[in-house]
């Protein structure tokens, strides 16, 4: 392996290392230095004092779940084009017809998904 090579990676390794130390040191640290107190109200599910009602356990609707994966799909097309808009004058024109492309399929994956829920409502 190249020397210079491994130089120019310390400072990541040695970032990573303190954040997984940084990470194991607070949640130890945090066990050992706070208070404990104990009583019926802090022994509840919630420990916030308030007295549960009702059963947890409930069913939650499928288009929540639906929402939730077409958040996730934008905030990934949202890292993918910000990165694309950033290195725009490096692309060719391979680069811009594969953005079009992408954004054509989550355009039609998008509409699918909206079409489905249609169908759960109806």
């Amino acid at each position: 392996m190249d020397v210079d090579l491994l130089a120019r990676y310390f400072p990541v390794a040695l970032f990573a290392l303190f954040c997984l130390l940084f990470s194991v040191g607070t949640f130890f640290a945090t066990r050992f230095l706070r208070k404990d107190n104990p009583g019926p109200l802090k022994d509840l599910t919630y420990e916030c004092g308030e007295l549960p009602e009702g059963e947890a356990m409930i069913q939650f609707h499928f288009q929540y779940y639906l929402f939730a994966l077409i958040f996730v799909v934008f905030d990934v097309a949202a890292i993918f084009l910000l990165l694309w808009a950033l290195s725009f004058g490096a692309i060719a024109t391979l680069g811009f017809v594969s953005i079009i492309l992408f954004v054509a399929i989550m355009f039609v994956a998008t509409n699918y998904a909206l079409k489905k829920e249609e169908v759960l409502y109806i």
